[in-house]
């Protein structure tokens, strides 16, 4: 009897350990299937704002307050944007000073918790860039799907599609470079972000099922008009944009193909945004698992190995990247030579590249797109 008892409460414990382990999977992949458009990633530490000043902020000293370039403040209700940092402006042991830019809405006050966005403008092409634009209505999969149309005098169109912890407004940040080549621009919302339809699960799928939204956009732009288009995605969108031109029913219409952070292995960006809620490194294969469990996606393998490039294809990435490697870039490159470029950038977080290099990346986008004008 004793014997059957300890086995019963073995038996007990074990199912209670493996209830346990699955419940701390599946809080561990929401991290990145949770992760809501328009907030900071766990990846992103929060930073307190110490003092401001005519033209300045003293910022928590910390390695994202030392990143070189321009990017959005964020705060729950505030939004402001941040130039250089000051080396020369005083400031204590623990603190940062920038050039604070603007404030576009809300205040900035001591004690106020911030984030770092790659989102430099809020609002519209209109209100935020002075550039003409019309509200469009994309028929998608799920539903309605908003989009902002920038026309442009070329019959190539370039599609633009956020990525993770982003909204839509992320493509404004080469929004006017585009205008000023003179493309059409499409910029998409897609399911799970504001004004668009929620996935049937409520989940992000990493690009691997929101691709077929881009594959609506693309419709949408040859049936308007457009000869060719251009797919630019950044993180999860770039993922969207290769599977895009590999199975879209319209893939002939795409000529190519930008990528700017792009996650070519959602199993591994998944382990770091788990990773980046302290999920213990035991658990990260259970978080990989119940992702798989709950989206259906394919296993660990890379996006590249799954939809190669078929077009030309500019990858815009760097080394310091902490959510989606950019070895894998490398590799897709130094594999297709004579179809995928790679511009590096260095000292940049993930989907920010431009931000830290503006003049570079302009200037990468300018002789990629010219051969495609």
């Amino acid at each position: 009897m004793r014997t059957v008892k300890a086995t019963a409460a073995a038996v007990t414990v074990a199912l209670a350990a493996g209830a346990a382990s699955v419940a701390a999977g599946r809080f561990a992949s929401d991290a990145a299937l949770k992760a809501p458009p328009g907030r900071p990633l766990p990846t992103e530490p929060r930073l307190t704002v110490h003092a401001t000043a005519a033209g300045q902020i003293a910022l928590t000293r910390d390695l994202a307050a030392l990143r070189p370039g321009t990017y959005g403040l964020a705060g729950d209700g505030t939004h402001a944007v941040v130039g250089p940092v000051l080396a020369h402006a005083t400031h204590s042991a623990d603190t940062v000073v920038r050039r604070l830019e603007r404030v576009t809405h809300g205040t900035l006050e001591p004690g106020d918790k911030v984030w770092l966005t790659p989102n430099l403008y809020v609002g519209n092409p209109r209100d935020s860039l002075g550039l003409d634009h019309t509200d469009v209505h994309i028929p998608g999969e799920l539903g309605t799907l908003p989009a902002w149309f920038v026309p442009g005098a070329r019959s190539t169109w370039v599609i633009a599609v956020h990525g993770l912890g982003t909204t839509r407004e992320l493509t404004m940040n080469v929004m006017e470079f585009l205008h000023r080549q003179r493309f059409p621009v499409l910029a998409l919302a897609y399911r799970g972000d504001p004004g668009a339809p929620r996935s049937p699960d409520g989940l992000n799928h990493l690009g691997e099922t929101e691709w077929r939204d881009l594959d609506a956009a693309i419709r949408h732009a040859v049936g308007n008009g457009a000869q060719r288009v251009v797919l630019l995605g950044w993180s999860t969108g770039a993922t969207m944009a290769m599977r895009a031109t590999a199975h879209s029913g319209l893939r002939d219409r795409v000529s190519g193909l930008i990528l700017d952070s792009p996650v070519l292995s959602w199993a591994t960006t998944l382990r770091a945004l788990a990773a980046a809620r302290r999920t213990p490194g035991a658990l990260l294969p259970l978080a990989v698992r119940a992702a798989q469990g709950r989206t259906g996606m394919e296993g660990d393998r890379s996006a590249a190995a799954a939809a190669e490039p078929s077009v030309p294809t500019l990858v815009i990435h760097g080394p310091d990247d902490t959510l989606a490697p950019w070895q894998f870039s490398r590799s897709l490159a130094e594999g297709r030579p004579n179809l995928v470029a790679l511009h590096t950038v260095r000292r940049a977080p993930h989907a920010a590249m431009w931000n830290a290099d503006p003049q570079g990346y302009e200037e990468a986008l300018r002789r990629f797109l010219t051969p495609l004008m």
